[in-house]
C-alpha cells in the first residue's frame, strides 16, 4: 500500500491531469490536499491507474477498484492492465488506450472487463484519460468508472 504522502501525491496527479484534459474536477471534487485523496480513495467509483510501461501495470485502484475487480493491491500493483479484459477484447482495449493517448481522454466509453475471480462485467460512461506530470511528461493513464453490472 501507498503510505499517505505517496497517495496524496499520486491522486494529485491523476485530478491535476483529469482537470487539464477533461476540463472540469475529477467527481466535481475541488483539490484539497489529502482530505480529497482520502475521498477518492474511499469513493463508491472505480478509479484506477497504470503506467508507462511498454505493458502497462496498474499503479492505483482505489477500494471500489479492488473490490469490484476482486483483487488486493498487492496482486494489482504486479498485474499488466492488459488482464483486466479478456483475451478476446484485449485488441480493443488496446485500440482505445491509443485513442486516449493521442486526443488526451475519452469519455463515455462501455466495454466489459473481468475481476481477478473471472467474473465478467459490462462498464458504461467510463472517462479514460492520459497523466502528465508537474513537467508535462507522460506519465500512464486513469481510469474513473461509476456504472458497471456483472454479467451472468
Amino acid at each position: 500500500m501507498m503510505d499517505a504522502a505517496q497517495l496524496t501525491a499520486h491522486l494529485h496527479l491523476l485530478h491535476s491531469s483529469f482537470r487539464h484534459y477533461v476540463g472540469h474536477n475529477l467527481a466535481d471534487l475541488p483539490w484539497q490536499g489529502e482530505s480529497t485523496a482520502n475521498t477518492l480513495d474511499t469513493a463508491p467509483f472505480v478509479l484506477l491507474s497504470h503506467n508507462t510501461d511498454a505493458d502497462p501495470i496498474f499503479t492505483y485502484g482505489n477500494q471500489k477498484a479492488l473490490e469490484v475487480f476482486e483483487i488486493d493491491w498487492e496482486t494489482l500493483t504486479q498485474l499488466p492492465s492488459r488482464y483486466s479484459a479478456e483475451a478476446l477484447v484485449r485488441e480493443e482495449r488496446e485500440h482505445l488506450l491509443q485513442t486516449v493517448a493521442r486526443q488526451g481522454y475519452i469519455d463515455n466509453y462501455a466495454g466489459v472487463r473481468i475481476s481477478s475471480t473471472g467474473r465478467r462485467f459490462l462498464i458504461r460512461q467510463a472517462i479514460v484519460w492520459n497523466l502528465r506530470d508537474a513537467h508535462g511528461n507522460y506519465a500512464g493513464q486513469a481510469a474513473y468508472f461509476d456504472h458497471w453490472e456483472f454479467l451472468p
